[in-house]
C-alpha cells in the first residue's frame, strides 16, 4: 500500500491521472489554483493536455469539445468561476456528455472572499444553469475522500453520460493529509463511447446537439434525461452515519463542517446526550434513504457554512415530521463543536 502526503487540491489531480483523465481546461482562481498548477506540471509526463484558457467560459466549452470527442476531461474553479461556467454545464448536460468539475468553494455572494464556505449548495444541487438538468454532486470530507470520489466521479460520468461535480471547499483544498493511493477501482478504465464524435470511419454520421427547434424532440430529450435522473436517484445515494443506532438528536452536515459535527457528537455523548450524525456524501442525489427510519429522533440540527441551503432537502427527506433546526456560519467562518453542543442543549437535547 502506498501513501502520500497531499494537499486536497493535489489529491484531485492525482486521482484524475489515476482515472486516465488526460485533458484539463481551466482558469486561475483562489483557493483552487493548485489544481491547474498540478496538471501543468504533471500532464506532460503522462501525455496529457493542459490549457489555461482565456476565461472560465472558454474553459468549459473546451471541456464540451473534448468530452464530445470521447476524452476523459475535467475542469475546476471556485465559486464565482463556476458561475461563469454554468451555461456551458447546462449544454454539457443537455448533450449527455461526461466530465468532472471540481468546485473548491469560497465565500460569496459576488466576489466575496477567498475564505472557505459551503454556500454553493443551491447552485450545485438545484441546477445553477438553465433548464431541467442535474449533475451528480459529491461532497468529500477529507483529502482521502477527495481522491476516492474524484476517481469515482470519472467512472459515473462515463457510465451515466452526465457531468459530475466534486463540491469541496477552501479548507479541504488547502489542508494536507495522508492519502492511500491504492485500492478498489484503481485504474478506472474508461467505458466504451460509441456515441463519441471521432470521425465517420465507414459508419453513419453522428451528431451531438443541444438545440431542438421541434418541441416534441426537445420533450423527448427531457423525458430521457429525467428517466436517467430517476435511475441515478435510486442507485447512487451515498451517506455516512455516526452514532445513529440510538440517536434521538440528529445532526446533519456535509463536507468539512461534518468533521466538526463528529466532534460535537462526541462532546454531546460525553454529557449523556444521545446525539448522532448523518453526513450526506452525495448532495445530489440527496440521500433520502438515510432519513427513512428515524423513529427515535426528536430533533434535527442542520449545520452548514452558509445561510441554511440544505435545510429544505432535510425537511423534505423527513416529510416535515421531525423539527429541523439550523445552525451555521457565513463569510468563511467556522462553527465550533462547543457552539454546536450549546445549540443542541438549547433545543432540548438532554442527558439520558
Amino acid at each position: 500500500m502506498s501513501k502520500k502526503l497531499l494537499k486536497g487540491n493535489e489529491a484531485i489531480g492525482e486521482a484524475a491521472i489515476k482515472a486516465n483523465c488526460r485533458y484539463y481546461f481551466g482558469y486561475p482562481i483562489t483557493p483552487q489554483n493548485e489544481i491547474p498548477e498540478f496538471f501543468a506540471k504533471e500532464f506532460p509526463r503522462v501525455g496529457g493536455v493542459f490549457i489555461q484558457a482565456e476565461s472560465e467560459i472558454a474553459a468549459i466549452n473546451m471541456v464540451y469539445g473534448a468530452a464530445a470527442a470521447g476524452a476523459r476531461v475535467m475542469t475546476s474553479s471556485s465559486s464565482p468561476g463556476i458561475s461563469l461556467k454554468m451555461e456551458g454545464i447546462s449544454y454539457i448536460a443537455a448533450a449527455e456528455l461526461p466530465c468532472v468539475i471540481a468546485n473548491i468553494m469560497r465565500g460569496g455572494p459576488g466576489l466575496g472572499g477567498i475564505q472557505p464556505a459551503q454556500s454553493d449548495y443551491f447552485q450545485a444541487t438545484k441546477g445553477g444553469g438553465h433548464g431541467d438538468y442535474r449533475m451528480i454532486v459529491f461532497s468529500p470530507a477529507s483529502v482521502q475522500e477527495l481522491y476516492n470520489l474524484t476517481k469515482k466521479a470519472f467512472y459515473l460520468a462515463d457510465y451515466y453520460r452526465i457531468p459530475v461535480m466534486i463540491l469541496g471547499d477552501g479548507f479541504l483544498g488547502q489542508m494536507m493529509e495522508s492519502v492511500e493511493m491504492d485500492g478498489q477501482n484503481d485504474t478506472c478504465e474508461p467505458i466504451p463511447k460509441p456515441w463519441a464524435i471521432t470521425g465517420c470511419r465507414g459508419r453513419e454520421k453522428q451528431y451531438i446537439n443541444t438545440l431542438y427547434l421541434v418541441p416534441e424532440e426537445l420533450a423527448e430529450l427531457n423525458d430521457r434525461l429525467q428517466e436517467k435522473y430517476r435511475q441515478i436517484k435510486n442507485s447512487e445515494q451515498a451517506y455516512e452515519e455516526y452514532y445513529m443506532e440510538d440517536a434521538d438528536f440528529v445532526l446533519v452536515s456535509f463536507g468539512i463542517a461534518a468533521r466538526i459535527c463528529k466532534e460535537a457528537v462526541d462532546l454531546a455523548r460525553d454529557k449523556g446526550i444521545r446525539a448522532g450524525l448523518i453526513r450526506p456524501i452525495t448532495l445530489w442525489p440527496f440521500p433520502e434513504k438515510a432519513f427513512a427510519d428515524l423513529t427515535r429522533a426528536k430533533n434535527i440540527l442542520n449545520v452548514e457554512m452558509n445561510a441554511g441551503q440544505m435545510v429544505e432537502d432535510v425537511k423534505l427527506a423527513v416529510s416535515c415530521k421531525i423539527p429541523v433546526h439550523f445552525y451555521g456560519c457565513t463569510g468563511g467562518l467556522l462553527p465550533s463543536s462547543k457552539e454546536i453542543v450549546n445549540r443542541i442543549e438549547m433545543l432540548g437535547g438532554t442527558p439520558k
